[in-house]
């Protein structure tokens, strides 16, 4: 089963997941909170092991998308992480925070949305949650070409059980 949850920009959709999932030993996946500086990092949610997302570097290591820059090394991580959790298959909700404006240009966590979607779209008991901004659910679900979901809220978050 798919789930999105939904919302605008810096309404606390990460804060709601990593509250939802801290006492939880079913859930996987990435996170993208913000530090004490304001820059996003990536959160493996299980280990949560933590690695620099967003940088202040001038590199060809990185991807612009409006005033941010992203090292690249990080998507690829993030990326092989998700796709070796999604083949232990042990945990029974798998997060991806978040798909955007990169992930629709095939960059950023892209490769691991395209793979894993199919493999969830139909199972009952496995489940992925995408964080999605709402101006960009249509263009998302559109692009992936997902058919079967339910849409989650940071109130409704807490039915999950």
């Amino acid at each position: 089963m798919i789930y999105i949850l939904r919302g605008d920009i810096r309404t606390g959709k990460t804060t709601a997941l990593l509250e939802w999932c801290k006492n939880r030993d079913d859930v996987d996946g990435v996170l993208c909170p913000d530090n004490a500086e304001g820059k996003r990092y990536f959160l493996e949610v299980k280990s949560k092991s933590e690695f620099e997302l967003e940088t202040e570097l001038e590199t060809e290591a990185i991807i612009e998308i409006g005033y941010f820059k992203f090292l690249k090394s990080a998507f690829e991580k993030a990326n092989a992480y998700l796709q070796s959790v999604a083949l232990k298959n042990e945990s029974k909700y798998l997060i991806i925070d978040e798909l955007g404006k990169l992930e629709l240009k095939g960059e950023g966590l892209h490769l691991s949305v395209e793979r894993l979607i199919p493999n969830y779209e139909t199972n009952e008991n496995k489940h992925l949650i995408l964080v999605v901004r709402d101006y960009l659910l249509e263009a998302v679900l559109t692009h992936y070409s997902i058919e079967k979901y339910r849409i989650l809220t940071k109130v409704n978050l807490e039915t999950l059980n």
